[in-house]
Parts: structure tokens; sequence; C-alpha cells
């Protein structure tokens, strides 16, 4: 029984170590040197205050006889570079974009990351100025993983013309739990909660605060839901839940062997085909 024991605490005193340091390496703010604005594209860097103060660091591009505006939301521990491609071929169809960084990511202030808690305001701070410099068009969004959570945990999905949705994890705790089997296994399961539970002291919010599965039967747009069928950081069945969920008119488009990962660069011409048709569909519903 000592034996048992004494192997019961060492391992509970372990997975809480283990727990800490993850929750400390998860939220650790990604903040980066975004470089040189790319030669070819007509970018206008500019700087976005949120409603809790933070300094939103951004490239507008402002499409000649413009077709309307996307506003395009990175990936956690990426920066706006991530949407580059992005905005490139929606400039070259005609779109114009919003790319910035969320708050601790980039060159944007921040303190820790927040899986989309503090980042909805950037979300809507983003949103909001494009729209004011769109007057008169079209605004769709398109959110990757923190990004696509940020978006439905905004004020964006009753405002925006169009949604995209790219690998959006349904929960947070769904999200850990997740995570940590892939790289834990079994044990993973048990590390979840010891995780979870450090939300509310660390970053000061609940974790049932962070479901953007609540909110995508509130969206009053066309949306496109992107997943990747092999992905296991947000499972496919997430992805199915939220078509599910979500009002008419939507789609889900399911790519049979990508992974959590860039779509864009996974099937480039796929993609932009995809999304092209989808923005003109929608806004063209609209008129």
């Amino acid at each position: 029984m000592k034996r048992f024991f004494l192997v019961s605490m060492f391992s509970l005193t372990l997975g809480m170590l283990i727990s800490l340091g993850l929750g400390t390496l998860l939220a650790q703010p990604a903040v980066s040197t975004i470089g040189a604005i790319p030669h070819d594209l007509p970018i206008e860097p500019i700087l976005i205050k949120t409603t809790r103060g933070n300094t939103i660091s951004a490239w507008l591009i402002l499409a000649k006889s413009s077709k309307g505006g996307v506003l395009l939301m990175h990936g956690v521990r990426s920066n706006r570079l991530q949407m580059v491609e992005r905005a490139r071929f929606l400039y070259q169809a005609g779109y114009s974009s919003l790319l910035f960084d969320f708050q601790a990511h980039g060159e944007s202030t921040g303190e820790h990351i927040t899986f989309g808690y503090l980042e909805q305001q950037d979300a809507s701070a983003a949103f909001h100025y494009l729209k004011r410099r769109l007057p008169q068009q079209k605004i769709a969004v398109l959110g990757v993983s923190l990004g696509g959570a940020a978006a439905l945990l905004s004020d964006i999905p009753q405002q925006a013309d169009a949604l995209i949705l790219e690998a959006v994890y349904s929960n947070l705790e769904t999200a850990i739990a997740n995570r940590l089997e892939m790289r834990l296994g079994t044990i993973g399961h048990y590390l979840t909660p010891m995780l979870s539970w450090q939300i509310k002291p660390r970053l000061g919010f609940e974790l049932a605060d962070l479901a953007p599965i609540k909110h995508i039967a509130q969206i009053k747009t066309p949306v496109l839901i992107i997943a990747g069928a092999q992905d296991q950081h947000t499972k496919l069945a997430e992805a199915e839940q939220f078509y599910q969920l979500a009002p008419e008119p939507k789609e889900l488009w399911i790519l049979p062997q990508a992974i959590h990962q860039d779509f864009q660069d996974y099937a480039p011409q796929i993609y932009q085909h995809k999304l092209l048709n989808f923005l003109e569909q929608s806004f063209k519903e609209l008129k």
C-alpha cells in the first residue's frame, strides 16, 4: 500500500508539473518581426485599436474597382504572413482584404494567447475598420482555426456578408483533449482536467466561455466550413457538427487527406477556385 501510495503521488505530481508547463507554453505570446512588405501588393500598413486598448498591427490591401472586402484571420501561434497568399489571389480576383496579427501574436500587443477570448475583440475591431474603409461594399470573413473561433465568438456572424471557417475547434475543452491525446496517448486523457483548470486563474475566463459551436446557429450569413478528414487537432466530427447546426445557406467542404494544416498550401488551385466561387455566389445572393 505504501508503494502504491508513493507511485500515485509521484504520478499526480508529475502530471501537475507537466500540465503547468504545457499551460505556460500554450498561453505564451507568439511575437515576431514580420519583416518587409510584399512588393507585389499595394499594402497600406495600419494600426487598429481594440476596445481593450490593444494595438493590432495590420495590412490593408485595396483593389481597384473592388468587388468587396475579405477579413483574413490567421491561426494560433501564427501571424498575418499566413494570410498573404490568400490576400494575393483575392487581390488578383478584384477583392480588397485586411490581414492582421491577433493580440499576443506577430507585432501586435498582448500578454497571453487566449484562444479566442480576447482575440474576438481584435476580430471585431478589424471587421469594423474594414467596413469603414469600404463603405457600401460587402464584407466576407475568413478565419483559420483560432481566427474562425474568434469570428464566431465576436459580433461578426450577425454583420458579415459571408463567413468561411477553416478547421475551427468546437470548444476549448475538446481542443485541449485532442492535442494532449495526440502527443501523450491515453495519459493525455487524464491530463486534460489538470490543464483545463488553469484557464480561469491563468487567463481570467471560464473554460465554458470558449465554445464557438454554441454560436454557429446565430449566424445570419452564408457559411463555408472547411475541414481536413485526417485532422486530429480539430476532428472531422467537429466540422460536421458545425455544419449540422449552421443555418442555410451553408456548405461543408472536406479535404480527404488533409490534416490540421494550411489548406491554401495543401491544395492551392482547388482552394482558390472554391473560395472565389463561394464569395461570388454569396455576394450575388445579397444584391
